[in-house]
């Protein structure tokens, strides 16, 4: 979570490149309505810069929960690992839907440890899948 200045160019190439959707809890900004933040992937706060190669887009929700950290704990293993970087990592391979679209699964310990420290499936944004899935807006296809 950072206050710093993006230019506007930056921000634009960081939205194209994450298809204008947050890299954590897969939101849209068309489906939600908001813009997306721009999340330090190291977060400032740690030493991150602010170039293209350390951003990504948040939603405020995710970017909130996410905060300065780094890493969080995979409760399946009880051991710290590193946040899941979607700059970096694939998130088909950390995470999958489950209940038809509207719930989030870790399937490694890095997406484990996201969904619990992200809160990817809030009761709200869960419920607000359910009526994006039902309208034919969710999971995103890639």
């Amino acid at each position: 979570m950072s206050s710093a200045y993006v230019p506007r160019e930056l921000r634009q190439r960081v939205a194209e490149q994450a298809r204008h959707r947050c890299g954590y809890c897969q939101s849209s900004e068309d489906v939600v309505g908001l813009a997306m933040e721009i999340d330090h992937l190291f977060p400032r706060a740690l030493g991150g810069a602010t170039e293209e190669t350390n951003l990504w887009l948040a939603c405020a929700a995710c970017n909130a929960s996410k905060g300065h950290r780094i890493s969080a704990q995979d409760p399946q293993r009880g051991r710290a690992v590193r946040l899941f970087n979607p700059r970096e990592q694939s998130w088909a391979e950390h995470f999958e839907w489950v209940d038809s679209g509207v719930r989030v699964s870790g399937r490694t310990a890095i997406g484990r440890a996201a969904v619990r420290a992200l809160r990817l499936n809030r009761s709200l944004l869960v419920r607000a899948r359910r009526v994006w899935v039902e309208a034919g807006l969710h999971p995103p296809v890639d």
